[in-house]
């Protein structure tokens, strides 16, 4: 059954969420025009009102309404830690488990060259400016342990150590609680790789 033109592009604006497929797209784009057209204008509205005064932080490129993010204005904040994380996901990720209390740069992405992104995309102008200005003393590469996520961290460290600042990688391996039996095994390998003494 061919689709209307207007349902035929809310659906095709679905599929552009991540982990939407085409069957997904129209049960939702169904939903919301079935019984759901209240709540439908209310996702219109405030999608609107997003795109209208949702920025990147001048600073760390998080999203945020102000010039600067919540994080970047709290002057309580260490400024000598920087993260640097693919996205603001991650941001959020990293602060809900309460054990960082430095700022962040994000990259919104990663490098990947045959999609056309790279260095200049992902803020590495802006990266350098921040690390230029001093008071960084430590960068924290938090990109994911993907194939992208470690070419992305190492072209990064080599900006950081070019500049005499220290650069350390997140740990990567078995999770707390996980059972080895059921890790998989490029988890171990990264796990068996990043072990330490015992003191």
């Amino acid at each position: 059954m061919k689709h209307s033109p207007a349902l035929a592009a809310l659906i095709e604006a679905l599929r552009t969420l991540p982990g939407v497929g085409p069957k997904s797209a129209q049960r939702m784009a169904f939903q919301l025009l079935q019984a759901g057209r209240p709540a439908a204008r209310v996702l219109a509205n405030s999608l609107n009102m997003a795109l209208d005064s949702v920025v990147r932080c001048g600073r760390c490129r998080m999203l945020t309404e102000g010039t600067l993010c919540s994080t970047c204005a709290n002057p309580l904040r260490d400024r000598s830690l920087l993260c640097l994380v693919e996205s603001p996901a991650d941001v959020v990720a990293i602060e809900q488990s309460g054990g960082y209390r430095g700022h962040y740069f994000v990259l919104m992405g990663h490098l990947s060259p045959l999609d056309g992104v790279g260095p200049d995309e992902l803020g590495a102008r802006e990266f350098e400016a921040l690390l230029d200005g001093g008071g960084v003393s430590e960068v924290i590469l938090a990109t994911n342990p993907t194939v992208e996520g470690e070419a992305t961290a190492h072209f990064f460290s080599e900006l950081v150590r070019a500049r005499g600042i220290a650069a350390s990688r997140i740990a990567h391996g078995v999770p707390v609680g996980g059972e080895l039996e059921y890790v998989d095994g490029g988890t171990l390998a990264h796990a068996m790789a990043g072990r330490h003494a015992l003191t």
